[in-house]
C-alpha cells in the first residue's frame, strides 16, 4: 500500500472498532479493491492537492456549514465509504421496513391509539413526548402520508453488525451533502470512480418531487409544491435552495405565504398562487403562530387549519417528532412486529429506559461506563460519554436523570466502525455512521443508495455531527465483483453482512392482551 498508510495498522490496533476498508490481516476488503489500488498510486502532495481542490469547489458552490460562528466548507474526505451491493440490499430493506412501521405508528397515535390499548407502548410515554402535538390529532393528512422523507441513522458495531442508532422523521437534513459529495468525488478520485458500477444518487430530487406531488390533496391535477425555509441564516439553507432548484419549485419563507378560507396561497409578482404541498424545513413549533409559538415569524398563521381541512399537504407531517423520541426508539422493534407482523431486519442498539426503576438504578451505578442521551436531543447536543466525562460532569448528569428520568436513555459505548481518513499527512482510522434517506409516496418506500456517511475528524472521537466538528465521506454502493489491489491472487472473500436482532436490555412484554388492562389503568 501507499506510504500514506505506513502507520495505519498500528493506529487501527489502538481501537477495537470494525475497520471497513481493511480486514484483520490489513488486506483491503474486496469492495474496497479499486479504491485501494487508486490510493496506492498517490502520494501526500497528490492527496493534499485534491483535497484542497474539493474544499475550494465546496466553498464556491456554497456547500458550507456554521462551526463556532465561522462559515466553513463542509469537510469531505478523499477516501469514500464503500458498501457492497449485497450488503446494501439488506440495509435498504431494513430501512424501508422501519419507515413503514413508523408511518403506521404515527397514523395510529394521532387517531385511535390502538398501539396503546393493545399494550404495546404506554400512553404516558407518547403523550409526555415534547413533540407529541395534540393540535394535529384526529385528522389524517390530505395525501395520506406522514413520513414523506426520513433519515435513519445506522452504525456498525465491533462485530461488523449494522444497528439503527436513531430515527429522524421530523425534519431530516443532510441529503444535499450526498449529492454534492458525489459530484466532488467523481473528480477527486476518478481512478476508482470510473472502474466499477456505483449506484447513482442523482435520482433523489426527482423521486422526492414525485412523492410530494403524489401526496397532494385529492382532486388536484397539477399540484404546486414549495419548499418552506426559515431563511438565509439557517444552517441548512444551502440544502433548501439546492433541493428547490433541482426539483424546479419555489423556495419560500413564511412571509411569502398567506392562508385564506383554509387554503394556502403564495405571493408572486403575478399575484397569489394556490399552494398544494409544502415541504417544510422548519420545526413544528415555528410553523403556525395560531397553534404553536405565538411569537414565531418563520411560519404562516392558519397552515395547520388548512391541513386539517384537507386543503394542503405538509411534508413531513406536523407531530412526527414523537417518533424521533429516543424513548419511543426503544419500542420500534415491537412496533415492527405489531404493525407489520415481521421481525426487524436491522437491530436497535441495546438501550436502557431510565424511566424504569431497575434500569435507572443500574445506569446510575455505571454512569462512567455508558453513553447517556436526552430523548429529544439532536446534533450530538446534551449527550454524555461516561468514560470521557469528569466526576463533576457525571454528578450533574446524575442530578438531571433523577430529576427527569423520562428525559434520558443510556446505551453502551459503541465503538463505531472506522474508515481511513486523511489527517496530519497520513491516513488514520476515524469513526463513522451512516444516514440513509428514504422517500415515501404512500405506496413505495424508496431508499437513496448509500446515504450520508458522517465522520468524526478528531482522533478517537465518537461524535460525528457537523455541529461538533465532524465531516463526511461519499458513500459508494458498488455492484459486481471488484478485484483486489495489484499483487492479489484475486478477489478476497467478503464476509456477509450481519443484521441480527437482539433483545433490548429492558424489553417490554410482547403479549399485548396480557398487558391491556394494566396500560388502561395508567
Amino acid at each position: 500500500m501507499s506510504e500514506l498508510f505506513a502507520d495505519y495498522a498500528a493506529a487501527a490496533r489502538k481501537t477495537p472498532a470494525f475497520d471497513e476498508m481493511f480486514d484483520p490481516g490489513q488486506f483491503p476488503r474486496t469492495e474496497y479493491g479499486q479504491v485501494a489500488a487508486a490510493l496506492d498510486e498517490l502520494n501526500l502532495a497528490d492527496v493534499t492537492a485534491r483535497a484542497d481542490s474539493m474544499a475550494r469547489t465546496f466553498l464556491d458552490r456554497g456547500v458550507t456549514f456554521d462551526f463556532a460562528g465561522e462559515e466553513r466548507p463542509f469537510p469531505l474526505d478523499i477516501v469514500p465509504r464503500v458498501i457492497a451491493g449485497s450488503d446494501w440490499d439488506v440495509l435498504e430493506r431494513g430501512v424501508a421496513q422501519r419507515v413503514r412501521a413508523l408511518e403506521a405508528f404515527l397514523s395510529d397515535v394521532y387517531d385511535k391509539m390502538a398501539v396503546v390499548s393493545d399494550g404495546v407502548i404506554p400512553q404516558r410515554l407518547i403523550t409526555s413526548s415534547a413533540h407529541f402535538h395534540r393540535e394535529v390529532a384526529g385528522f389524517a393528512p390530505a395525501g395520506g402520508v406522514r413520513v414523506h422523507i426520513s433519515g435513519i441513522d445506522v452504525v456498525r458495531d465491533q462485530q461488523g453488525t449494522f444497528r439503527v442508532l436513531e430515527d429522524n422523521v421530523r425534519v431530516p437534513s443532510g441529503v444535499s451533502y450526498v449529492l454534492e459529495n458525489r459530484r466532488a468525488m467523481a473528480k477527486g478520485l476518478p481512478e476508482a470512480f470510473g472502474q466499477q458500477h456505483i449506484r447513482p444518487v442523482e435520482e433523489y430530487p426527482r423521486r422526492l418531487l414525485a412523492a410530494l406531488r403524489k401526496t397532494a390533496p385529492p382532486g388536484v391535477e397539477d399540484p404546486t409544491v414549495v419548499v418552506l425555509t426559515p431563511g438565509v441564516f439557517n444552517s441548512a439553507y444551502f440544502e433548501h435552495t439546492l433541493l428547490a432548484g433541482l426539483m424546479g419549485v419555489e423556495l419560500v419563507e413564511g412571509r411569502d405565504l398567506i392562508c385564506r378560507g383554509n387554503r394556502v396561497y403564495m405571493r408572486t409578482t403575478a399575484g397569489e398562487q394556490r399552494v398544494d404541498v409544502i415541504y417544510k424545513r422548519i420545526d413544528d413549533e415555528f410553523l403556525d403562530p395560531l397553534q404553536f409559538r405565538a411569537d414565531s415569524v418563520l411560519g404562516c398563521p392558519g397552515i395547520v387549519n388548512a391541513a386539517r381541512a384537507g386543503m394542503v399537504t405538509i411534508a413531513n407531517a406536523v407531530g412526527n417528532g414523537v417518533a424521533d423520541d429516543k424513548l419511543v426508539y426503544t419500542y420500534v422493534p415491537d412496533l415492527i412486529r405489531y404493525y407489520l407482523g415481521e421481525e426487524p431486519i436491522i437491530a436497535n442498539v441495546d438501550t436502557y429506559r431510565l424511566e424504569e426503576p431497575d434500569a435507572r438504578e443500574e445506569v446510575l451505578d455505571r454512569l462512567d461506563e455508558l453513553v447517556v442521551k436526552p430523548v429529544d436531543g439532536s446534533g450530538g447536543k446534551g449527550l454524555v460519554i461516561g468514560p470521557d466525562a469528569t466526576r463533576a460532569e457525571l454528578d450533574v448528569l446524575r442530578a438531571k436523570v433523577l430529576e427527569d428520568p423520562r428525559g434520558w436513555i443510556a446505551q453502551p459505548v459503541l465503538q463505531l466502525s472506522t474508515v481511513p481518513t486523511m489527517s496530519g499527512g497520513q491516513f488514520s482510522p476515524r469513526h463513522v455512521d451512516l444516514r440513509p434517506f428514504a422517500v415515501n409516496d404512500g405506496e413505495e418506500v424508496w431508499v437513496l443508495p448509500g446515504g450520508l456517511t458522517r465522520v468524526a475528524m478528531k482522533e478517537g472521537s465518537l461524535i460525528v455531527n457537523s455541529s461538533q466538528g465532524g465531516g463526511s465521506k461519499d458513500t459508494w454502493v458498488v455492484d459486481g465483483e471488484v478485484r483486489g489491489t495489484a499483487g492479489d491472487d484475486g478477489p478476497r472473500e467478503r464476509p456477509a453482512v450481519t443484521v441480527r436482532e437482539r433483545t433490548s436490555v429492558w424489553p417490554i412484554e410482547t403479549n399485548w392482551q396480557d398487558k391491556q388492562s394494566e396500560q388502561q389503568q395508567q
